[in-house]
């Protein structure tokens, strides 16, 4: 029964300890950046956007830019879920925790 207690215990404290890195990686900001920097995407480490930049000189070529936003987004969010992936899996020791990564 004592195993018992010392495992809810340790589970809850893995609880707290994981809501504490979630809001600190939502403090995290992260940058995407595509075709030399004319194109720039800025994001928290839970993913969501806090500025996009595009430098006037891409602004007339639709696709071209449409392209740099993907690529620029797709960096960020790779960033920023390797920041998650590496905060959280210091946690949980490598363990697969569904719906949190």
């Amino acid at each position: 029964m004592a195993s018992f207690a010392q495992m809810l215990k340790q589970a809850q404290k893995l609880q707290k300890d994981m809501e504490v890195a979630q809001a600190e990686i939502a403090t995290i900001q992260v940058e995407g950046a595509a075709g030399g920097g004319v194109v720039k995407v800025i994001l928290t480490g839970d993913k969501k956007v806090v500025d996009i930049t595009i430098a006037p000189e891409v602004m007339d070529d639709v696709e071209m830019l449409q392209d740099l936003l993907k690529i620029a987004m797709n960096e960020a969010v790779e960033k920023a879920t390797e920041i998650s992936e590496s905060r959280m899996g210091g946690l949980t020791n490598g363990m697969s925790v569904p719906g949190l990564f």
